[in-house]
């Protein structure tokens, strides 16, 4: 019988490739304003913005669009021109048109495990956003569930399993935040995997659980998973 009755997994960056974007759209944003400040100072003040916005317009390219313009207009002390707003927001739609593009190992697990478990996309951002990626992907078949949420904490889960008739202890998350993905699912009393990704938003950065944390693991990538989910289900072999 399987150890667990349901495993979610995270969208960006844990299935495919998003910060990248996020990386090259800041990098084109500070080169638009650089005779304006230098690159850490705009970075900085855009950070601030996106910070701000998070409980006026959530997560999502869309989201940090606004945050680019506002950021914009404050830096060049409002004389940000009309071409310089359709620059960034040409920008957006290249992020949001942007292929979708597999982590190693995703295209092979994701199916594998879809034979033996219960499948879930848990995932923030803006919703139409998250399902055309989801389609896009080739992966949507192997997901019985979409849950796409503003906030991913403890109340979140404790929402999402309840509407899934799940118990916590027979839920597995998989994700590459440790602050999203990871410790709320912990306090619940849950599982989860952590695989981290090669660069982490500052806004998502958190310590690690202690040595030891029943219930937390940490593999390289995602085609590790099987094989300590077999680990888990058989522990004496």
């Amino acid at each position: 019988m399987p150890k667990f009755d349901l495993i979610a997994f995270d969208a960006d960056d844990t299935l495919w490739h998003n910060e990248r974007l996020y990386i090259d759209a800041q990098s084109r944003f500070a080169q638009l304003l650089a005779h304006y400040h230098n690159p850490d100072w705009i970075g900085k003040r855009l950070y601030q913005t996106e910070t701000h916005n998070l409980q006026h317009f959530g997560y999502g390219i869309k989201a940090f669009a606004l945050s680019m313009i506002e950021t914009a207009v404050e830096l060049t002390e409002g004389r940000l021109s009309g071409q310089d707003v359709k620059t960034l927001i040409d920008l957006a739609k290249e992020m949001l048109s942007a292929k979708v593009e597999l982590l190693e190992h995703v295209a092979e697990t994701i199916p594998q495990l879809a034979s033996r478990y219960r499948l879930m996309v848990i995932t923030k951002g803006d919703l139409l956003d998250q399902e055309t990626k989801i389609a896009r992907s080739g992966l949507g078949q192997y997901f019985q569930q979409i849950e796409v949420v503003s906030q991913k904490t403890r109340e979140t889960y404790e929402r999402v399993l309840k509407k899934a008739s799940i118990k916590s202890e027979r839920f597995l998350m998989v994700g590459n935040s440790l602050k999203s993905d990871i410790l709320p699912i912990l306090e619940l009393g849950g599982q989860a995997v952590y695989i981290p990704y090669e660069t982490t938003w500052l806004h998502e950065i958190a310590s690690p659980p202690e040595t030891g944390q029943a219930g937390y693991y940490s593999l390289e990538h995602l085609g590790q998973l099987p094989a300590l989910l077999k680990q888990l289900e058989h522990p004496e072999k």
